[in-house]
Order: C-alpha cells, then structure tokens, then sequence
C-alpha cells in the first residue's frame, strides 16, 4: 500500500520533468503534502510561499495566465476555508487552469486537531461553478487522476488523503471524468462511496456477505461532473441507496445522490456521514469508529436498516 500524498508528490516530480508547465505552490507544509520529492527532484519547478495560502492561490492563476499549470499543496482544510475567496475570485470565476490538491482532507488529520480537519471540502468546492471535483479511493485511482489532470484545462478539486488504504484497483485502472465505478455486485442493498472511504466499505461489502446480505457497491471518484446517466444505470431498480462518505452527511456525495434521485423520484437515500457537528482530535481508528465510518460499524448501521425494511 502507498499513500495518496506519496503518490502525489512523486507523480508531480515526475510530470515536472518532462513538462515544464507544471509547476507546485506550497504552502510551508512539503514534508507533509510530500511537495518536497517535487522540490528535491525538480526544484525549478517548486515555489516555497509560506504560510500564505491566499497568495498561494494569487501566484498560482498569475502563473496560469502566462501558460503554467500550477498545482497548491497544503491542507485541504487551508485552501478551502482560509483562501476561498481568492479560490472564488481569482480561479473559479475565471476558469484558470489551477489544480487544488486538498492535502490531509476528510476526518483522518486527528492528530493536528479538529481546526486541521476537512469535513466539509466536497460540498464547499463542488457548490463552486466551473469547479471540477475528485476524491479517488486509493493509490492507482490518485495516480491516474493526477496525471489526467495534468491536462484538464480548467480548475480541479482534488481530495488527498493522509494515510495508505488497501486498495481497491491495480496498476491499469484508467480514469475516466464523470464515471461511477461498480466495485461489487449485489442484489440486497446498494452502497454509493467516495475517496478513501470506498476501500473501508468495500471491506463492509464482505462483512455484509458474513451474514447474508449481499451489497452492490458503487464508486464515485467524480463528484462533479456526474454522468448521471451511467450512475443511474448502476443503481437500476433499487428502492433505496445508502451513501457513505468520510465528510458531513450535507452537501456532499449524500446530498448530491439525493438531488440526483429527487429528480428520478423512486428512490430513497440513506445518508452515513458525520452529522451536524464539528469533529475532534483523536486517533484515526477511534474516529471513523465514533462516528460510524469503520468497516464495522457501516455494516452495523446497513444491518439495522435491512432489518427496518423486513419489519
């Protein structure tokens, strides 16, 4: 297993290196993002700003204008909060070509505290016009996603998890904009997941199978452009979907699965996020098994809704 943010910084290196478009903006946190494998291996092509995040975002679309394809590096949770209007401003409104990596996004950035921790990125950046929004689930997805974005000629979301997951692809996963991902088969219920959080559940999938339950499992690495088509296609004729995401149950993939199948008018949704509250700093294992994000405690919780519709 390799860290999203590993994959990240030697991804960019390597794109560096042969294209002298691309270029990182970091803000004071390489070690962490792992910009530093771009700064040590192609150091033209690394800027060191500071804990300066809104002149982050101002050097990146000057940058764009005159032909770079810059990419910022720091906490997802500094970008999307602290420097947002200059995201509104400067590279929303203009469609610049700026990639905005959220380092350290979701629940899982515990041990800097709850002021670290990104919960509400997803439905931030993806109320945002032109804003193109992504949350691959492991290694090989971040990779693909990386080196397609490399061409995308617009702005870019994308979420970067701290931590390794077990993967749920392999070395020829190809991305495709827009396109869900059936990761498992099945004819109980139907899981929609994003991000990191698709490996947990894909792990619920077999926790589910233990006691005779067989899931379908959908992945969305795209939030925003949907092809809302094939997503439909994929969920077909089920009474009810349940979404589950390491980001608030508003605004996010729950919400965008609910606005898509409001419109369709058959299916109900089932939301499995954090609730309306801030989150807390404390180890990883602990927080994804207090507020319900665990491999086990999704089954739990699927479980309990099986048993509400028999009865």
């Amino acid at each position: 297993m390799k860290a999203q943010r590993l994959v990240w910084g030697e991804t960019l290196a390597d794109l560096a290196a042969s294209d002298d478009r691309v270029i990182v903006l970091d803000g004071d946190l390489a070690t962490s993002t792992r910009a530093d494998i771009v700064a040590e291996k192609v150091p033209n092509a690394f800027i060191e700003v500071g804990i300066a995040e809104q002149n982050l975002v101002g050097m990146a679309f000057g940058l764009s204008t005159v032909g770079y394809r810059p990419w910022l590096s720091t906490f997802g949770v500094f970008l999307t909060h602290r420097a947002l209007d200059q995201i509104r401003m400067h590279v929303s409104q203009t469609k610049a070509p700026v990639r905005i990596a959220g380092a350290y996004s979701g629940l899982l950035n515990g041990s800097s505290g709850k002021t670290h921790q990104d919960i509400e990125d997803l439905a931030i950046m993806r109320a945002m016009p032109n804003m193109t929004v992504l949350a691959p689930a492991d290694e090989f997805e971040a990779e693909a996603i990386f080196r397609w974005a490399a061409e995308w000629d617009g702005p870019l979301y994308v979420r970067v998890a701290r931590d390794a997951v077990e993967p749920v692809f392999d070395e020829g996963y190809e991305f495709s904009l827009g396109t869900p991902r059936l990761i498992a088969n099945g004819t109980d219920v139907t899981l929609i997941s994003t991000g990191v959080q698709t490996s947990r559940v894909r792990e619920t999938v077999r926790l589910l199978a233990e006691q005779g339950v067989s899931a379908k499992l959908i992945h969305l690495p795209t939030l925003k452009p949907l092809d809302v088509d094939a997503l439909l296609d994929l969920i077909g004729d089920a009474d009810e979907v349940i979404t589950v995401e390491e980001h608030s149950r508003i605004g996010g993939l729950g919400g965008l699965i609910a606005e898509v199948l409001a419109e369709r008018g058959t299916t109900r949704v089932q939301r499995i996020g954090l609730e309306d509250r801030w989150s807390e700093s404390a180890p990883n294992d602990f927080l994804l098994d207090k507020y319900g994000l665990s491999p086990e405690r999704v089954a739990e919780a699927v479980l309990a809704t099986q048993r509400a519709t028999v009865e």
